[in-house]
């Protein structure tokens, strides 16, 4: 079986940089959602004269935690993806679905070896259904039927 050597996307830093790139984008993704759903959280679990300062108190406690896993997530998906990009020398989907495993695998170290193994293989499941929809959505969009284009109403 042939590999596909591409050039790969030029539009993303080198990966060194992408790395962090990920890390800082996933952190902040994770501290907005966080302090949507905490927000949220803490207005609903307060009583009805300090709701507000519920608010404040869920967000600065529970928002940059949540930040903070997502950060991980993010920054340990990127570095598994820029080593299996270095070791493959080929740009695919199976690159995203490795690092999934292994970042789902490896998060779940502290767990013991079944956790391990049970996570290695939801993380590689979730990336390939992400990655079979992303494909699914491009073929889609390449090979959507064009809008037809209506005559000109004829005035008199």
């Amino acid at each position: 079986m042939a590999q596909t050597h591409s050039t790969g996307d030029h539009t993303r830093d080198p990966c060194p940089l992408v790395i962090v790139n990920d890390f800082g984008g996933a952190f902040a993704m994770g501290a907005i959602g966080g302090s949507i759903w905490y927000s949220i959280k803490g207005f609903r679990n307060s009583p009805h004269g300090e709701r507000w300062q519920g608010v404040r108190s869920a967000v600065k406690l529970r928002a940059p935690t949540l930040g903070g896993n997502f950060g991980t997530w993010g920054g340990m998906f990127s570095a598994y993806d820029c080593a299996v990009k270095s070791i493959r020398k080929t740009e695919d989907p199976w690159n995203a679905i490795i690092s999934g495993a292994m970042t789902g695998g490896t998060l779940a170290v502290r767990g013991g070896w079944r956790h391990v193994r049970t996570n290695f293989v939801i993380g590689g499941i979730i990336l390939a259904v992400i990655e079979g929809v992303g494909i699914a959505l491009n073929r889609y969009m390449v090979e959507a039927p064009q809008t037809p284009v209506l005559p000109e109403p004829v005035s008199n």
